[in-house]
């Protein structure tokens, strides 16, 4: 097990240095959060356009891969939309301490 200097507002654990203040141990999950978002949604576009180009004109096989693409897309651009509403309702709209950048 090696031992880890993280700065004074963090602590180490196995997962590697966590912030100890609560904004910024939220802010760390939730960048995690989106990028797992994103992810996920970029695979499921992918297999919907395999679905797509593998349905061969089956009508079932291409909306089910329509259905896959609209999906995976509504789910980024809510976390998006989700991510700018935060910053814009906490930053700009009521200066709360800690969400600024």
């Amino acid at each position: 097990m090696v031992m880890q200097n993280c700065p004074l507002n963090q602590m180490a654990t196995d997962f590697g240095c966590i912030p100890t203040d609560p904004v910024g141990f939220v802010s760390r999950f939730y960048l995690i959060g989106l990028s797992l978002i994103g992810g996920i949604g970029a695979i499921a576009i992918m297999y919907g356009g395999y679905t797509l180009l593998m349905s061969q004109g089956n009508p079932t096989q291409i909306m089910k891969g329509k259905r896959y693409i609209f999906a995976a897309i509504t789910g980024i651009l809510l976390a998006i939309f989700g991510y700018v509403f935060i910053k814009f309702s906490l930053v700009d709209l009521l200066h709360i301490p800690g969400f600024g950048g």
